[in-house]
């Protein structure tokens, strides 16, 4: 598209007698012609022309479907990161409680290896002693 532009402009500068173009030959004027006729040869032998307007019509599916989902009141990207949140927040809540939870084994477990014992505390509130076995 950029060689046509050219050559018309080229072509209005030659016919206008304007600046250095009024002085060159047809065929310098003409050449982005050519130019455009061999850019665009290439362009439909390689798939370019093909791949770009395949590309532009599942652009055009995907915002049809993105505008419908939304007409319906189904926004997928925002459930996905409300869903991401969630998800998150579960995994963090998680680690908190499983940390909580080591902490209070440990916190039994020094309860139970302390030196202290059950009939102990009773001798203390003047119960009888209770024997070990």
């Amino acid at each position: 598209m950029a060689f046509v532009v050219l050559g018309v402009l080229l072509i209005a500068l030659k016919l206008g007698d304007i600046g250095p173009v009024a002085m060159w030959d047809w065929w310098w004027v003409l050449s982005p012609f050519a130019a455009a006729l061999v850019w665009w040869a290439f362009a439909d032998s390689s798939g370019l022309t093909k791949r770009r307007e395949m590309d532009k019509l599942e652009d055009r599916k995907h915002e049809r479907r993105r505008r419908n989902l939304e007409a319906m009141g189904i926004d997928r990207e925002k459930q996905k990161s409300q869903e991401a949140a969630v998800r998150a927040r579960h995994a963090a809540a998680q680690r908190v409680e499983g940390v909580r939870d080591a902490k209070r084994q440990h916190n039994e477990q020094v309860i139970k290896d302390s030196v202290f014992d059950s009939s102990s505390f009773d001798e203390a509130r003047g119960g009888k002693p209770k024997p070990k076995v």
